[in-house]
């Protein structure tokens, strides 16, 4: 019988997991700057409106999509007793000129994709009803006015700025519980799939061009994630905190999701239910949908990770890559836990150009498979298989499609076998599945869920439903010339060795020149230098039971990284240092990091004039 756990070396046993679920950045200083539930939080806004020295206040209390406005405004309303209370909602298009107005982002009946918004929060509102609420406000001259909703700070900039936030996984959550629908929309009956994927496209893009230029002006952050315990936090102390994980390692909250095909590796691993029927994913570094804990003395403030990307890009993520992305984390880790389980869907992922014309993403979901565990028999299908017949394997995939005779993969595309520590490099248009009985490190650009399933096996997702398959996608996407031998020799366990030193050594694993993310797998004994080198790197333990994580200069406090967490290390902390800690002390280490690969730039002086003038350098050299 295969072990659903394996037991690597230098791990200790399952049963004592370190795997930190709720890692917080703790902020000096700031012990009263937070304050929890609706009566203490009413009495800290009393105090910041009784220091204004006006005879009429206005509170702006902005909300993120998703955030239950209806509470929020009836908990202060009851409790600060304003002489006018407004709702943004009356403001809003009726519903079904905003569905007119989503609809062209929406891709019609697909049921996972579209094309990223260009809309902008204020086309969501009557101009006219805006001016209304306005004109309300402006006839009162004294006693407080309560502003509540998407889009408040859009009615009046107001006296005092409430910043309603929510985590998009937290978000999401709250559409499968059908607890709320979209922006301006009366659908929270509908399918999640369907109320996330309006978010993805319409919702979120809208709401965060709305908030980038507000967390400066924050004046207090409201903690909506649990309803149950509210929690209000100055404007400057969260700044404070965003300021702070700039200048060190960090880690992001991570979640955790079953999956048609999940495993039971992560339930010892990362301590999770046992009683859950598996766990598929965990995100553990994807900050568009990750949360960040700031700890404010006791308290742990949650608020979503992309509001330290929007307000630190540049020490974030370093010149060369802020350049290259704007304020978008490029980088994305996740586990795949197929321990126990079954295949993944054999799938492929859209070229560059396909992307852009198609989904309006300006770079796509490059990737690799990192081998983080496997049992016996664990295998990986990676490349077509040559001189196969490509009408015919479009045609049975049609067939399987509409019910026709089972897809038979190993027909057609290349079955590897796989064990712990195998690198599988996959850049867009290859054809690729992870297999039963593993556990992947998944490193990837961050547009996830770019994915075109071209056959799941026969079975049904979680919801008992068909789950979505993308043919016309897939085979427009498909390089039918990755096969065998190029695979073989581009895509698997490409590994050099690039450095090395007293107890160290470094490795180039990947990925492929196609792909802008590069790795580095470091094996160590003794303490490793590293250096950012101006851009944000992303590394996760990959072997041993701890990691110390330190500054050269002790810029910053030590940071411990347990086995298969993912740590991010901002551009401008620039040297670091990782060693053996705790029981791995006494074994060997290893860490998988990756980076965006630099740019290659021409050598200075009048050589350089001559270059370009002779010849055009290739673009995208990696001088990583």
């Amino acid at each position: 019988m295969t072990p659903l756990i394996s037991s690597p070396a230098g791990r200790r046993p399952a049963s004592q997991s370190d795997y930190d679920k709720f890692p917080v950045l703790a902020v000096p200083n700031t012990a009263d700057a937070c304050t929890v539930g609706w009566e203490a939080i009413a009495e800290r806004l009393r105090r910041q409106i009784a220091s204004r020295d006006s005879r009429r206040a206005v509170l702006v209390v902005e909300c993120y999509p998703g955030v239950g406005e209806e509470d929020v405004l009836s908990q202060l309303q009851q409790r600060l007793a304003p002489v006018l209370t407004l709702k943004t909602a009356e403001a809003l298009l009726p519903p079904s000129r905003i569905d007119e107005l989503a609809a062209p982002f929406l891709g019609g009946d697909d049921p996972v994709f579209g094309f990223l918004s260009g809309l902008v929060l204020p086309q969501f509102f009557d101009l006219e009803k805006v001016a209304h609420l306005r004109s309300r406000i402006a006839g009162l001259e004294r006693g407080l006015v309560l502003v509540v909703g998407v889009g408040a700070r859009l009615i009046t900039e107001g006296d005092i700025l409430v910043y309603a936030d929510l985590a998009r996984w937290e978000a999401q959550n709250r559409f499968r519980r059908h607890e709320t629908g979209n922006l301006g929309a009366e659908n929270r009956q509908l399918p999640a799939n369907l109320l996330y994927k309006r978010a993805f496209f319409v919702d979120w893009r809208a709401a965060d061009r709305w908030k980038r230029p507000l967390i400066a002006q924050w004046d207090f952050v409201l903690d909506t994630n649990n309803p149950a315990e509210p929690k209000l936090a100055e404007g400057e102390a969260v700044r404070q905190g965003l300021r702070l994980a700039v200048t060190r390692p960090f880690r992001v909250v991570p979640f955790f999701d079953p999956a048609p095909w999940g495993g039971q590796w992560m339930k010892e691993v990362c301590d999770l239910d046992r009683s859950a029927p598996n766990y598929g994913w965990c995100f553990d570094c994807v900050p568009e949908e990750n949360s960040l804990l700031l700890g404010f003395g006791e308290v742990r403030f949650e608020i979503p990770s992309l509001d330290l990307v929007f307000a630190q890009p540049h020490a974030l993520l370093g010149e060369e890559v802020h350049a290259r992305f704007g304020d978008e984390f490029p980088i994305r880790f996740d586990l795949l836990d197929t321990m126990g389980g079954g295949n993944l869907s054999l799938q492929v992922h859209p070229l560059t150009e396909y992307i852009q014309h198609h989904f309006g993403m300006h770079y796509t979901q490059d990737e690799s498979y990192y081998m983080l565990d496997a049992g016996p028999g664990t295998t990986v299908y990676l490349g077509l298989r040559e001189r196969i017949d490509t009408a015919a394997m479009a045609s049975d995939l049609k067939r399987a499609q509409s019910g026709g005779p089972a897809f038979a993969p190993s027909r057609y595309a290349n079955q590897w076998p796989a064990k712990k520590h195998d690198h599988f490099l996959i850049p867009a248009g290859t054809i690729h599945c992870s297999g039963a009985n593993s556990v992947v490190l998944e490193v990837s650009a961050t547009p996830y869920i770019f994915t075109f399933k071209l056959w799941d096996w026969g079975r049904l997702g979680l919801d008992g439903k068909p789950r979505p398959i993308h043919l016309a996608h897939g085979l427009a996407n498909l390089q039918w010339d990755r096969t065998t031998r190029w695979v073989k020799q581009n895509l698997i366990n490409c590994v050099t060795q690039v450095g090395a030193g007293d107890g160290w050594r470094e490795e180039q694993t990947g990925l492929h020149e196609r792909e802008f993310i590069a790795t580095r797998r470091h094996w160590f004994t003794k303490p490793v230098p590293h250096h950012t080198q101006g851009g944000v790197n992303v590394l996760n333990l990959i072997e041993g039971d701890e990691a110390l994580i330190t500054s050269p200069e002790e810029a910053f406090e030590p940071f411990d990284l347990h086995y298969a967490e993912t740590v991010i290390v901002p551009a401008s902390v620039g040297a670091y240092v990782i060693q053996p800690a705790g029981a791995s002390r006494r074994r060997r280490c290893a860490t998988i990091k990756a980076l965006v690969r630099r740019q290659a730039r021409p050598q200075p002086g009048p050589a350089r004039a001559h270059a370009l003038e002779t010849r055009r350098q290739p673009a995208g050299v990696s001088l990583a």
